[in-house]
């Protein structure tokens, strides 16, 4: 018989972790960036956020995939919007209020993908 082998811990690079956790790297603390993340580390982030991340989350800077979704567009939507650089949800919120023209466009072409995506699916 072969003993069994000792179960070894997964770790991710502080990027992937805050991509999964919805936040922008650089604006999480320092010990975050500098280091590992392990899975039990992630899940334990995500089931009870600390401060500073509950704080990312609520009020950003967002990445451009949380900043997609918050306007209801794609993220090719929003380069062509001009939006190249993170956001916070308070500038989200203005554009929200504002809703330009190019924000319109880029939902009503994004219902439409959903909508195609819908239709494709219940061939």
């Amino acid at each position: 018989m072969t003993s069994p082998k000792p179960k070894t811990i997964q770790t991710m690079k502080p990027e992937t972790a805050a991509k999964k956790l919805g936040v922008l790297l650089s604006a999480t603390p320092a010990e975050f960036q500098a280091g590992v993340v392990s899975r039990d580390e992630l899940n334990e982030l995500q089931s009870s956020p600390p401060a500073w991340l509950a704080d990312l989350r609520r009020n950003g800077p967002h990445p451009k995939q949380v900043v997609a979704a918050k306007l209801g567009i794609s993220i090719s939507g929003l380069a062509r919007g001009g939006i190249t650089e993170p956001i916070t949800t308070t500038e989200i919120d203005a554009l929200k209020a504002e809703n330009p023209a190019w924000l319109e466009r880029e939902r009503s072409i994004q219902a439409e993908a959903r909508k195609e995506a819908l239709r494709l699916k219940q061939r």
